[in-house]
């Protein structure tokens, strides 16, 4: 597959095998993207923010480490990832968000809203949508526990590549919140490459 366009404040859902590779690039940097996964098989094993803290004993998810589901399973593998950051902790921007964050703004439906219509014919419900991995962003942890939403630390081309351990379906925005993006609100790009397929000796 050549490289796909997600047009800036939108999102759309990716079918992968196992084995597959999807590769999420910021081509002009500075740009988040909540990534949701859900079981092909039944949409309620979900990506899992608590699991994948707990068996990976860290917050900083980086190059090979694993994404788990509620059900503990490993649903992806981060294989390549030329990033600065990335965020597990919030959850997708929405119309709450907006209303609570930014009152003088427009009133978008955020990423919350783009993934539950993009996973909507695979079966997720709106109130099962859990914490998005969230590509590219710049969360900080205060030592008094504060968090901070900075802009993201992307330069224009930086990627991150998942390798697909089950069936799955892949939820990707375009973030919609004005403290993700710095301000600003970019596309962002992908690519889903066929793994290689397993044959029995």
């Amino acid at each position: 597959m050549s490289l796909q366009r997600i047009g800036p404040r939108s999102g759309v859902a990716v079918t992968l095998s196992r084995g597959d590779i999807l590769t999420v690039m910021d081509p002009e940097g500075g740009q988040v993207s909540d990534m949701l996964a859900i079981s092909a098989e039944d949409p309620a094993e979900v990506l899992s923010n608590g699991r994948t803290f707990d068996y990976e004993e860290t917050l900083r998810l980086s190059e090979g480490a694993r994404l788990w589901s509620n059900r503990s399973r490993v649903m992806l593998t981060i294989i390549e990832d030329r990033a600065p950051q990335h965020d597990f902790l919030l959850t997708p921007c929405s119309e709450g968000t907006f209303r609570h964050f930014y009152p003088d703004k427009p009133l978008h439906r955020g990423c919350f809203g783009n993934l539950a219509e993009a996973l909507a014919p695979y079966g997720l419900e709106p109130d099962a949508i859990p914490t998005a991995f969230n590509i590219f962003m710049n969360v900080t942890v205060g030592a008094d526990g504060k968090i901070a939403v900075l802009p993201p630390g992307t330069q224009p081309g930086d990627l991150v590549r998942f390798r697909a351990e089950m069936d799955l379906v892949v939820g990707l925005t375009a973030c919609s919140a004005y403290a993700s993006n710095g301000g600003s609100f970019k596309p962002i790009d992908y690519r889903v490459d066929a793994g290689a397929v397993e044959t029995a000796g």
